[in-house]
This record gives structure tokens, sequence and C-alpha cells, in this order.
């Protein structure tokens, strides 16, 4: 307290951060427990029903179309982030102008609504593809849409890489490609996972991209090209109709499990990643 005695203005500073930081988990901890209260009770077991009709609402459906949506975006988008932020960081040269425009354009693309995305990919892959509503649609337009998510926190990740591992290497006699997979990309794992869990919470909590790409078709998506309908895409249906409210909190908690599940084995694959490096 004597530091901060001599500098009150540091004080407040760290009162205000405390607040900040307090508000920010009250009002987190307030979301879930206030989705949790409403939705728990309404857990069914028809809920989770094989097959879904008009009295069950089953979200089953929703949650098998969602991690096939989820599988199918991250098959299509990471090779693309991954090579994409390879390239910049590892072969570009530094101070290239093209580097500084790509990067512009990523960060540009990364703010643009979900709703642009979901109007694109219906103009584009619905109707000018006619691949119709379907799995593809949606899952091309979402890969789009976390495409810049993937490639800046990858970029950033493979910077943060000690210039000494790739000296090392190279003076071992290792090549330029043989360094990046075997040394730069295992060390920039951790970061590297970090973006893709930030994937996955956007393509989970999606609506209005698939709504205009994916549909919501009650039933499984039994190929590429069948519509579908996303858990959070369900819970939207449920909620507008205003006929399945109760319903539609218990799909919240589901849908919230999901997303801590996800992130929780994310979680732990990056962790055990970070230890086997050291």
């Amino acid at each position: 307290m004597k530091a901060y005695k001599r500098k009150p203005f540091s004080l407040v500073l760290l009162i205000l951060v405390g607040l900040a930081a307090a508000l920010s988990a009250a009002a987190l901890i307030f979301i879930i427990a206030y989705v949790l209260v409403r939705g728990v009770p309404n857990l069914t077991p028809e809920l989770f029903s094989l097959e879904y009709n008009s009295d069950n609402v089953s979200c089953m459906p929703s949650i098998i179309n969602t991690i096939v949506l989820t599988i199918v975006t991250l098959i299509i988008s990471v090779p693309f982030g991954v090579g994409a932020a390879i390239y910049l960081a590892e072969y570009a040269k530094r101070g290239n102008k093209l580097v500084k425009v790509i990067r512009t354009m990523a960060e540009t693309l990364a703010g643009i609504p979900s709703i642009v995305y979901g109007l694109f990919g219906m103009l584009f892959f619905v109707y000018a593809l006619n691949w119709g509503y379907s799995l593809l649609a949606g899952a091309f337009t979402l890969a789009i849409m976390v495409l810049p998510t993937i490639m800046r926190t990858t970029e950033e990740a493979l910077l943060t890489v000690p210039d000494s591992y790739r000296e090392g290497s190279y003076g071992l006699g290792s090549g330029k490609l043989r360094t990046i997979m075997r040394i730069i990309l295992p060390s920039a794992m951790p970061g590297i996972l970090a973006g893709i869990i930030l994937a996955v919470g956007r393509i989970v909590g999606e609506t209005a991209a698939l709504i205009y790409t994916y549909g919501s078709a009650t039933g499984y998506a039994a190929g590429p090209l069948n519509s579908g309908r996303s858990l959070a895409v369900h819970m939207y249906v449920l909620t507008n109709e205003g006929l399945h409210t109760d319903q539609a909190w218990g799909t919240a908690v589901v849908l919230l499990v999901l997303v801590f599940a996800i992130n929780t084995l994310s979680a732990f694959v990056a962790k055990k990643l970070g230890n086997n490096k050291k």
C-alpha cells in the first residue's frame, strides 16, 4: 500500500480494473445461472427423442446436425486458415505490402455481421451453385466466416515461437518445410487450438448465417445436400413460434453444455500438447 500511496493514480486504476473484472464475472455467472434455472426443469426425456415431431420437439436431430456441421466446417476452414498463416508468418518477406493487405482484409472480414455471410452464402452457394439449403452450403458459409479468426490467431501463435528454434533447426541441417512441420507447428499448437476453439464457439452458436444456407428442416441431414437444423436455429425457431418456450429453455441448457464440453476438451488437448512440448 505504501507504493500506491506514493502513486494514487495506480490505486485508482487497480480499483477500476478489479471492478471491471468483478462485473464481467458477475454478468457471466448471472447469465449461466439464469439459463440453468429456467432450462434444467424442462430437460425431459421427450426432448431427447430420436425422432422429431410436433409434440416432443426433440432437439436430438439438431444436436447431431450441429456436431456434423462443426466437423465439416473445421475440415474446410482449418487447412486454409493454418496454411495462410504459415505463409504470412514463415514464407512472406517481412514488410511485404501484400501481407499487410491480407491482414487488413482478414481483420475486416472478422468484424462483418454474420447475417451478411448468410446473405452471401444464400446467393452464391444456395442459388448460384444450386446446392439448395444444405449441409454443404451452411458449412462453406461458416468456413468463410471463421477463416479470418483461425488465420489471425494461428499467425500470432507462429510469430510467438522464438527465432532460436528456427535457427537451431536450420543449423542441424533441416529444411524450411521440415522445420515448420516438426518444430514450429508443434510449438505453436496451443495457440492454434485456441483459435479453433473460438471458431467452434462461433459455429455452434450461429443462427443468422445458417437460416439462409442450412435451412431449418426438423430431421437429420442425411447427406451433404440435405437441409437440417442446428441446435441454435432449433432454439430460435421454438422461441419464435411461441408454442414451446419451455423446450427452448431446455435446448439452451443443452447448447450451453455442448459448448462447455467442446471448450473443455480443446483446452485439455492444448494443455497436453503444451506439456509434451516441454
